[in-house]
């Protein structure tokens, strides 16, 4: 009987494991330093003591230290009566004698997540870090999840109006799109030959994704080209493709294809939305029906689709878009 611990030296480990493997010794007692990392052939039998105490996890990374070989394998869990667990720990066990075939290990990990809990981004229980996420992505789902606090709590959005000192009619309408996706076969981006260097082309996109308004914009097209010369086409395209974003999020629209000269754009896929009964919904569909010929509505399952004919490139997108949101408004000016 040989035996490994986590507190032994390096060498005296490797030594013991090495004759263990070539069979010197038959039994080898062991903490969870073996949990990951091994391959020993020969090994076809496991005990694990108190295996109540392991998470799942570990439980299904030591059972896949026997069996690597053409040998029939076995792994014998010790624990207390049944009786005497808790609830946990009974369904831990349970799953890991239940999805003991080759490649369960995804049904492993997803009874892990469902016994453990997915843990809380956010909360003051999250042990992680902001890094593991990227600051921006926890800045959005914060935002976002304050956002929704806010629908939710009509209370807290009006005590906020009444802080800022403006009444309620003055608020600011909260946008029905707060994420919004395009794509298209069309040529969108900073070509290699205008801006060289990778990270410099990382670093513009990051900042254009962040302009929010057209002053905004004009200031950034402005430096680029002062810095690397006259916009070519893909580089201009991509700036509108900004513009179709702040059209697409005010008019409710969530996606959007652009391919083969059509325009398909879905509006919000949330059927309770309150864009659906809403003044501007109402107009939206009024242009369309006064544009048959090249426009047309579908509805599929819960998902509505617009799609428009005869759109070459992204100005042509832009100016139909802006079009349909102006008329939007006059519509709701006059009613």
């Amino acid at each position: 009987t040989a035996v490994v611990h986590g507190k032994m030296e390096g060498v005296d480990i490797e030594n013991v494991m090495f004759d263990f493997i070539q069979g010197d010794y038959d039994v080898l007692v062991a903490t969870t330093i073996i949990e990951s990392g091994l391959d020993i052939p020969n090994a076809n039998t496991i005990f694990i003591n108190e295996a109540h105490h392991f998470g799942l996890s570990e439980l299904h990374q030591l059972r896949g230290r026997v069996g690597r070989s053409n040998r029939k394998a076995f792994c014998y869990l010790l624990a207390p009566p049944v009786e005497n667990l808790t609830h946990e720990a009974k369904r831990r066990l349970r799953a890991i004698e239940e999805f003991s075939e080759l490649g369960s290990g995804f049904n492993i990990a997803m009874q892990d997540l469902d016994i453990r809990g997915s843990g809380n981004l956010l909360g003051a229980e999250q042990s992680g870090f902001i890094a593991d996420v990227g600051y921006e992505t926890y800045q959005k789902i914060l935002n976002e999840a304050m956002a929704e606090l806010r629908e939710s709590e009509p209370q807290l959005r009006e005590q906020e109006v009444r802080e800022a000192g403006k009444p309620q009619s003055a608020e600011k309408q909260k946008p029905y799109v707060t994420d919004f996706q395009i794509e298209t076969d069309l040529e969108i981006m900073f070509p290699d030959e205008y801006v060289s260097n990778i990270s410099e082309r990382i670093r513009l996109y990051k900042e254009l994704n962040e302009i929010d308004n057209e002053e905004g914009l004009e200031l950034y097209e402005s430096r680029l080209t002062d810095r690397f010369g006259p916009l070519p086409p893909p580089a201009s395209s991509l700036l509108d493709v900004v513009r179709i974003k702040w059209i697409s999020t005010r008019l409710g629209i969530e996606k959007i294809f652009l391919k083969n000269s059509l325009l398909i754009a879905f509006f919000v896929s949330d059927p309770n939305s309150k864009f659906y009964r809403s003044s501007l919904f109402v107009s939206f569909m009024n242009y369309v029906n006064q544009h048959q010929k090249r426009m047309s509505v579908k509805q599929k399952e819960s998902k509505l689709s617009l799609t428009i004919t005869g759109i070459e490139n992204v100005r042509s997108a832009i100016r139909i878009l802006q079009g349909i949101e102006d008329e939007a408004k006059g519509q709701i000016g006059r009613g």
